[in-house]
């Protein structure tokens, strides 16, 4: 992200060597591509970075904020399922029942969860329940898949659109479309720049003064962390707003999807033998550990490990309301490369794949990008325009890159333009806002 490199007259490009004449003429282009990309996405890198780093340590907050909730001391015996559920209801009188997640410890609370027809969305109202007294500890507003409690909530919601709805979704997906853009242009213009010296590519030269110093950092940061930023800029654009939608479809058409279990019955259930026999047939079946079960509804109970961590637990089960018997199954093991690959990828982008570790290299890439966007602000300030945005590279050098190499990237920016809306329409912008410029150096105004 050398912002700074942008802010003065392009240099005369060094003589071309035969076996790469295009780099010469399309370095300028690169430059000028991430010098944009640096100046105005810059502040959404440092709010998504920021907003992340406050995220990522979420889990370990919630189970300080909800202690009461979540814990409960050892006790001499447990309550059945059953006699949870009659206390939570009478918790939330007339609240619809949707899922159970039994007590995984001793030392845990049983979730009972309740739709929350008030909030549009995965939103739930939680009952936590003290599995050996039967004692409701507390009600909680819970949001997704992943039960998060309203600390986490507030701080997913910051990351993901800060708090603005969807329309605050559109900053978050600019970032993360620009991201993978501004890392994998800085590694070139890098690598090109400093290939002969190996030492200072890849460490900071400590001993360098001014502008050339902070480079330095910038460059070998961005070197480390590139691999990195490409994987966040990956997953985050699953949850975006447009270009999300298109990772959908993509997904779709390839059979990508996640699989779940079919809990389809030929004919209605007679009867419903209840929780706790639901949740003894899935363990006698493999299925243990934490887990949640699904209300039945007019099929079977779904019963689904919640593991999510290293390794990865996830298998399902189908139970007969009426026999309970396991009538279905899926294992994680079975789910397509593509779909294990989307699991993890989602997981270790919140910190939960590999715990504490995954944790720490999330704090370390958003402290990383976040330097990086500063560092590439400063090289700027010291070389700083006297008006506008300094002199572009020099104009016209697009005309001196061969079609076999202009070609493609024309295509692939159309394409990319179409996959990744928010990243096209802001290149448009760009591209006005450089011609603008241009117009203006050539009139005087």
């Amino acid at each position: 992200m050398s912002v700074e490199e942008s802010t003065a007259r392009e240099p005369a490009a060094p003589p071309q060597r035969s076996d790469e004449p295009w780099w010469p003429a399309l370095r300028p282009l690169v430059r000028r591509l991430h010098f944009y990309a640096g100046v105005f996405v810059g502040p959404f890198l440092v709010v998504t970075a920021l907003t992340g780093l406050l995220y990522i340590f979420s889990p370990q907050l919630e189970q300080v904020v909800y202690d009461h909730e979540l814990h409960v001391p050892p006790g001499p015996t447990t309550q059945s399922l059953a006699t949870q559920i009659d206390v939570a209801r009478d918790a939330l009188p007339g609240a619809e029942l949707t899922a159970v997640r039994p007590a995984p410890t001793p030392t845990d609370t049983t979730r009972v969860i309740f739709d929350n027809p008030d909030v549009d969305g995965s939103y739930y109202r939680t009952v936590f329940v003290d599995p050996h007294t039967a004692e409701v500890r507390g009600v909680l507003e819970t949001y997704g898949s992943s039960q998060s409690l309203p600390v986490r909530t507030w701080l997913a919601q910051l990351h993901r659109n800060l708090h603005l709805g969807e329309a605050g979704r559109i900053y978050s997906e600019l970032a993360a479309s620009w991201l993978w853009v501004v890392a994998l242009g800085g590694l070139l213009m890098w690598v090109r720049r400093k290939r002969s010296s190996a030492r200072s590519l890849v460490a900071p030269q400590l001993r360098a003064k001014g502008r050339r110093r902070v480079l330095s950092w910038h460059g070998s940061v961005g070197l480390w962390a590139c691999a990195g930023l490409l994987f966040l800029s990956a997953t985050g654009l699953t949850w975006s707003l447009f270009a999300g939608e298109n990772v959908t479809q993509l997904r779709s058409a390839l059979s990508w999807e996640t699989p779940t279990v079919s809990t389809d019955l030929p004919r209605p259930p007679s009867g419903d033998v209840g929780f706790d026999q639901v949740h003894a047939a899935a363990i006698a079946h493999g299925v243990t550990g934490p887990v949640e079960i699904s209300a039945p509804g007019d099929g079977a109970y779904k019963v689904e490990q919640t593991e999510r961590h290293w390794p990865t637990q996830l298998d399902a089960v189908a139970v007969d309301p009426g026999s309970g018997q396991v009538v279905s199954e899926l294992r994680f093991a079975d789910h397509s490369l593509m779909a294990k690959l989307a699991r993890w990828g989602v997981d270790a982008h919140m910190g939960l794949l590999f715990g504490l570790p995954n944790q720490l290299v999330l704090a370390a890439l958003t402290i990383g990008l976040t330097s990086m966007v500063f560092m590439a602000y400063r090289m700027w300030w010291l070389r700083r325009p006297t008006r506008g945005f300094g002199a572009p590279p020099e104009r016209g050098a697009w005309r001196r890159v061969p079609g076999r190499v202009l070609a493609p990237i024309i295509l692939a920016a159309a394409f990319i333009g179409y996959a990744l809306p928010m990243l096209g329409a802001s290149l448009l912008l760009f591209l006005a806002i450089d011609v603008a410029l241009g117009a203006r150096r050539t009139t005087g105004v």
